[in-house]
């Protein structure tokens, strides 16, 4: 844990990459006013900012006139908010859009919004005259402290979430901690169960730190800005060891083999399940799992679970409305996951908080059988 004092100076975390990849991202209040003064650092000319319908109404005049006072040409395309837009159709209005808006090479794509756009953005900037930069100005505590770092776009298919995407690493990501404040107790909650992950993966102090400072996390408090560097710091690190997801950064989803199959038996419908939400109920879910195999206790389970609980985040598939279907619809989902090797489960599982690791070849009976009793405990 860092005891650096916060100060009106943004907090900072590069990224080092290789062959000129290297990047920033700043981490304070404010950052939105400054993004034409950074987007012209970049040496770009014109801007096409990607949003969706209900951040344009916060946000997209401000960075637009930012944009502008710096001398960029700017335009702005907003699709419609939730998970639905992370689809085929909405990355074919994303790149029309910022074609109808000539961004070239030289210029900036500005995924300006939550996990859905800067996703969407990223895989239309990534593909779009095969490669155009962009600079991430996440929204959400999700993107802030997970989505906007690391490179990884892409979109939903009927099959299955994230299965078509490109690595497209940004330039810049200006994590504008005040935006946070106009979220809705919902998204936070969702987004915070991506900051409790981080514990959970590979430090077991930042968990404890987690359970003592949520609720500061939660009311702009300066454990807000921290736990933010903090989640970043971790990610940054992962992804400079294994970009691609070879090998250690797959441990970033922990969770989320579960997660994502609920995400996809709710067909992606924000009012039934958020991605977060879906995160939660899987780390419930890989801990409890992981202590029915015998690696960590069923105490540290229930304190995952509990942790999870109070700061108001599902942990029980009854706790999908509308249901999430039998055992053999969510395995049927898992089989889709991105981390399935010649068909064979990949689950990321806990020898105790963490102490996170990569498990192949789980065998499926026993992930049956483990989820039939899930079911049944309601």
């Amino acid at each position: 844990m860092s005891d650096q004092a916060l100060s009106d100076a943004p907090l900072t975390v590069h990224v080092p990459l290789d062959a000129g990849r290297a990047y920033d991202i700043l981490i304070g209040r404010g950052l939105v006013a400054e993004a034409g003064a950074r987007a012209a650092a970049l040496g770009a000319r014109a801007a096409g900012i990607v949003t969706d319908e209900t951040v344009a109404g916060l946000y997209g005049a401000q960075i637009r006139e930012s944009l502008e006072a710096a001398g960029l040409r700017a335009g702005l395309i907003a699709v419609a908010p939730g998970e639905a837009s992370k689809s085929y159709a909405g990355y074919a209005q994303v790149c029309d859009g910022l074609l109808g808006l000539k961004i070239e090479r030289g210029d900036l794509v500005v995924a300006l919004g939550g996990g859905v756009v800067g996703d969407l953005a990223g895989f239309a900037a990534a593909t779009l005259r095969r490669g155009v930069r962009f600079l991430q100005v996440p929204t959400t505590l999700l993107a802030q402290v997970d989505s906007s770092v690391g490179g990884k776009t892409g979109i939903n298919s009927p099959l299955g979430k994230n299965l078509v995407g490109a690595f497209h690493q940004p330039r810049l990501v200006l994590a504008d901690t005040a935006t946070l404040d106009t979220l809705s107790e919902r998204e936070m909650r969702a987004g915070y169960a991506e900051v409790a992950k981080y514990g959970l993966i590979g430090d077991a102090d930042f968990f404890g730190w987690c359970e003592a400072n949520w609720r500061g996390i939660f009311s702009g408090g300066p454990e807000r800005d921290e736990a933010v560097a903090i989640c970043c710091r971790a990610k940054a690190g992962v992804v400079v060891r294994d970009e691609r997801e070879d090998g250690e950064r797959a441990l970033l989803n922990l969770g989320h083999t579960f997660g994502h199959a609920l995400e996809r038996l709710t067909g992606y419908e924000s009012a039934r399940l958020v991605h977060g939400e879906g995160v939660a109920i899987g780390l419930a879910l890989a801990f409890r799992f992981s202590a029915r195999l015998g690696l960590c206790s069923g105490q540290e389970a229930g304190r995952v679970a509990n942790h999870l609980a109070l700061a108001g985040l599902p942990t029980r598939l009854a706790q999908v409305p509308g249901g999430c279907g039998d055992a053999d619809a969510l395995l049927d989902a898992m089989a889709q996951d991105k981390k399935v090797r010649d068909g064979a489960l990949t689950f990321i599982l806990a020898r105790g908080i963490g102490r996170s690791f990569i498990a192949p070849g789980i065998d499926r009976a026993e992930v049956r059988a483990f989820l039939e009793d899930e079911l049944r405990a309601g």
